[in-house]
């Protein structure tokens, strides 16, 4: 007689193990969002909402290691997601605000971004799958993607802070494009936030320059942005000199 097959127990889980996979989800569809917004014309709706997405982007896998739900398909999920709201979303909203008078050119400096982005997101996900003992970069190796989409966005800060007195033209906005598209595969190391140790004693200022950096982002929203870009693209610079100077020192 055939045996028939056994068919396997099934698991029950916490409920609670899902939130961070929702996250995830919301964080896709705040990117959508964004498009739709880009095609309506309401680019202001359409950044805070990828600023939004990247917010849920780094929260979603803090809180899988916190709950201990950490799986194979939520971390394809959150890549997945990572593709779309900063490589596809940041890329159409720049084309519908100010590269479609130029449409070849600024559709070219759109698929290179997107393509810049998806192999940045492959190369991050093939380190984390590295050996328990192989030794790991303390820092991001090239511009993460939520950088790298807040950084291509800043032609739309500074034509915003300046009320269009600085506005980009087209092919200086594909150039700007491509570029942020060439840091995100690049080899430069850049800033990470989870390497840094501060003495205990200094948490206060932190809080309280968080307070400020939040409270400016709520009153005086584009500057804050440009501003915040060109921070973190002088610490790329700063961070890129220190290697150049040790592989001299090296050689």
């Amino acid at each position: 007689m055939n045996e028939e097959p056994v068919t396997p127990p099934r698991r029950r889980m916490p409920l609670l193990y899902l939130l961070p996979n929702l996250i995830s989800i919301l964080a896709l569809c705040a990117g959508l969002t964004a498009i739709r917004m880009a095609v309506e014309g309401r680019f202001g709706w359409a950044v805070a909402l990828i600023g939004l997405a990247a917010a849920l982007d780094g929260i979603d896998g803090r809180l899988a290691r916190m709950l201990k739900s950490e799986s194979a398909i939520g971390a394809e999920l959150d890549s997945l997601c990572d593709l779309v709201n900063f490589g596809v979303t940041p890329a159409l909203v720049l084309y519908y605000w100010g590269m479609r008078a130029d449409t070849s050119l600024g559709w070219i400096a759109v698929l290179i971004y997107a393509v810049c982005c998806m192999l940045r997101l492959a190369r991050f996900n093939v380190g984390n799958r590295l050996p328990e003992g192989a030794e790991k970069p303390k820092g991001f190796v090239g511009v993460p993607s939520p950088a790298g989409a807040m950084l291509a966005l800043l032609p739309i800060y500074l034509a915003y802070a300046f009320d269009n007195a600085l506005r980009m033209p087209p092919w200086a906005v594909a150039i700007w494009m491509v570029f942020v598209g060439a840091l995100m595969i690049s080899r430069m190391p850049t800033p990470s936030f989870k390497g840094v140790r501060i003495y205990a004693e200094n948490a206060r200022f932190i809080l309280v320059g968080s307070v400020a950096v939040i409270a400016a982002l709520l009153t005086y929203p584009w500057v804050t942005l440009l501003l915040l870009d060109l921070v973190y693209l002088a610490a790329i610079l700063v961070l890129w000199r220190k290697s150049a100077r040790s592989l001299r020192s090296v050689v």
